[in-house]
């Protein structure tokens, strides 16, 4: 089974500092096209702000991006991976938690950030991988 070390895509973390402002903030997420980021102190990883955030914290609040810190919004209570957790674990957590992206962490400090695509994307495979095999079992024919 495959573990989140396996499954992490290399340069795929994009981060913003706690004291970064939601208007910078979005602007990191439009540029790379991606839907959240994760909020550090420092090098420690501190919270995530999401597209969700943006919605429910900021625009419906009335508060203005530009002058509004992303540590003043962000999500702070996180579920966080172990990077040698198998995916089926941190699929897991993200139902129960009803998220789509998980911090993956090892020895406290972050490596990367996954969404539920990517690991709905490896549970196709071994599930392709597994109807392969039982088809290639069911049909075997003898040799000769």
């Amino acid at each position: 089974m495959k573990t989140l070390r396996g499954i992490m895509r290399e340069g795929f973390l994009f981060t913003v500092q706690r004291n970064t402002t939601v208007a910078a903030a979005v602007r990191t997420m439009a540029a790379n096209n991606i839907g959240i980021v994760a909020v550090v102190d420092t090098d420690r990883l501190c919270g995530v702000f999401s597209e969700r955030d943006v919605v429910q914290r900021v625009v419906d609040r009335g508060l203005d991006p530009a002058r509004t810190r992303v540590a003043d919004v962000m999500t702070s209570s996180l579920v966080v991976a172990d990077a040698d957790e198998d995916y089926q674990s941190a699929m897991r957590k993200m139902d129960q938690a009803n998220i789509r992206h998980l911090p993956v962490v090892s020895e406290g400090r972050l490596l990367s950030m996954l969404s539920i695509r990517d690991l709905m994307r490896v549970a196709i495979e071994e599930r392709g991988a597994e109807i392969q095999y039982l088809k290639e079992y069911l049909y075997q024919v003898p040799p000769g």
